[in-house]
């Protein structure tokens, strides 16, 4: 991947963003031929000379200290997360950042116990997924409330079953998300603030050109920049057995590991949501297969 260029992407969609108004300056004199704000305007925020700040946004980033940083980062008024990336991006511009590529955590092990009792002993839908949005392991209600999961891992591809795989290229997403949209600008956005801060996951990175070379929709939110790190919100299904279903989900980092999350599905008591997990949970334990442990990760 060409980390200018993707250095060069992230800040110049943050100057269009913005206007000068917004960002609580008055506008510099002449014509505008892009919306936004200049580079000389988000300079003279930042406190630096345009060369210096032009040479940051075509990722020549040498003598570009921390302070420097930050600057920009309130002069363009990013929040955390957008934070974070511009530091991510820079740094893998640098000698220091140059890292050696490296497995990433993509599974469960097979010996973390503990984790598969907490699953198992979470009476909700729970599941454990990485920095790709892989569903690297989960209780019998996370495996319940994605039903496509199952049949993916049935087919035997050798592939774990991806939120944007399924999102962006199987047709019955659109029926199954109630707000398919939002969950495919989030997950998009998840997975490019994941690439920025883990430049040497190959699977990521793969999984990037697959979805780039499949989906159109794909190819235009991630030319969009956004970043997120998604920690809480409401989750809205249409399940092919209990109907519609609507969570409040909270992340969890497993074992200090950002990129390993357990994802807990909490429902209001009393809720109709509430009803349809008894019902699916049921059926989850009137189909469920004696050879497969409750909370073992599938597909690796």
């Amino acid at each position: 991947m060409d980390h200018q260029a993707e250095l060069r992407g992230f800040l110049t969609t943050r100057r269009a963003r913005i206007s000068p108004e917004e960002a609580g300056m008055t506008p510099f004199p002449g014509m505008r031929r892009v919306p936004g704000m200049r580079r000389e305007e988000v300079a003279y925020l930042a406190g630096i000379s345009v060369d210096y700040y032009t040479r940051l946004e075509r990722g020549r980033v040498a003598g570009i200290s921390d302070e420097i940083l930050d600057a920009v980062s309130r002069a363009l008024r990013l929040d955390e997360v957008e934070h974070d990336h511009l530091f991510a991006l820079v740094r893998a511009l640098r000698p220091a950042g140059a890292r050696a590529a490296r497995p990433t955590r993509g599974a469960v092990p097979e010996t973390d116990v503990l984790l598969q009792r907490v699953l198992a002993a979470i009476d909700v839908p729970a599941a454990v997924q990485n920095a790709r949005l892989d569903i690297v392991a989960a209780n019998r209600l996370g495996w319940a409330l994605y039903p496509h999961a199952e049949q993916w891992l049935a087919r035997g591809e050798g592939k774990p079953f991806n939120h944007l795989r399924f999102q962006l290229l199987d047709p019955r997403a659109q029926d199954f998300y109630q707000d398919w949209d939002l969950a495919v600008r989030n997950g998009v956005a998840v997975l490019r603030e994941a690439a920025g801060r883990d430049r040497a996951d190959e699977e990521l990175f793969a999984l990037i050109g697959e979805l780039s070379a499949k989906s159109e929709l794909f190819r235009t939110l991630w030319a969009s920049h956004d970043v997120l790190r998604y920690r809480r919100g409401p989750k809205r299904y249409r399940h092919p057995l209990v109907g519609e279903l609507v969570f409040e989900s909270q992340t969890f980092a497993v074992g200090g590991d950002e990129g390993l999350r357990l994802v807990v599905y909490t429902v209001e008591p009393g809720a109709p949501t509430a009803d349809a997990l008894q019902i699916l949970g049921t059926w989850t334990a009137e189909h469920e297969s004696a050879e497969t442990p409750s909370a073992a990760p599938r597909g690796h």
